[in-house]
């Protein structure tokens, strides 16, 4: 311990708490709507190599603004929580389309024909949570494959993706009470 006072953070107002968690609350209803009402049947046809191309590259910007989010934010746990809101739910939206696009292309790619979006959701999330009931499962080769990636970059988000956006809010938050603290002792001086 070197006897100096950690720098204290200027309290955040409940409404700026209240706004913040409305967002993160709104962004996920947001997304999900989107999921239920995007145009996924034209997916018919469209290489799955390049439909997982497209997403992932839309994932990893969407992280990155999210990060610059976060680092340049007044309040960045705050704006970490609206990041994690947005991103793990666009994470498990878009392998639950790319699974109910896999349904559409050929039927015997899960052991269910038929598949719907709340029924390949429902997948993503038993995949997510690694709660596995198997009342659903993988098939084809390809699908296999495509569950097994998103098993391993499901330990991936849930160990270092939201390390790094804790990482970034912590780091952001200390920065800001570090100009807090020298801001008020200029002021003292």
């Amino acid at each position: 311990m070197t006897g100096v006072a950690a720098p204290s953070a200027t309290p955040v107002p409940q409404a700026t708490v209240a706004w913040s968690l409305m967002r993160a609350l709104l962004s996920m209803v947001v997304l999900v709507g989107l999921y239920f009402l995007a145009p996924l049947d034209g997916l018919r046809g469209v290489p799955l190599g390049f439909t997982l191309t497209v997403a992932g590259a839309l994932l990893v910007g969407i992280g990155a603004w999210q990060l610059t989010a976060i680092s340049t934010s007044p309040h960045p746990r705050l704006r970490g929580v609206e990041a994690l809101a947005i991103t793990v739910p666009l994470y498990i939206l878009v392998f639950a389309s790319a699974y109910y696009a896999m349904a559409l292309q050929d039927a015997s790619t899960f052991d269910v024909a038929g598949l719907t979006r709340v029924d390949t959701l429902y997948f993503t999330v038993t995949v997510f949570s690694s709660v596995g009931f198997g009342d659903i499962s993988a098939a084809s080769q390809v699908a296999r494959v495509l569950v097994t990636v998103q098993m391993v970059l499901n330990l991936i988000v849930l160990g270092a993706g939201i390390r790094v956006f804790v990482g970034v809010a912590r780091r952001t938050r200390e920065g800001l009470a570090g100009s807090l603290t020298t801001s008020r002792q200029g002021s003292t001086s």
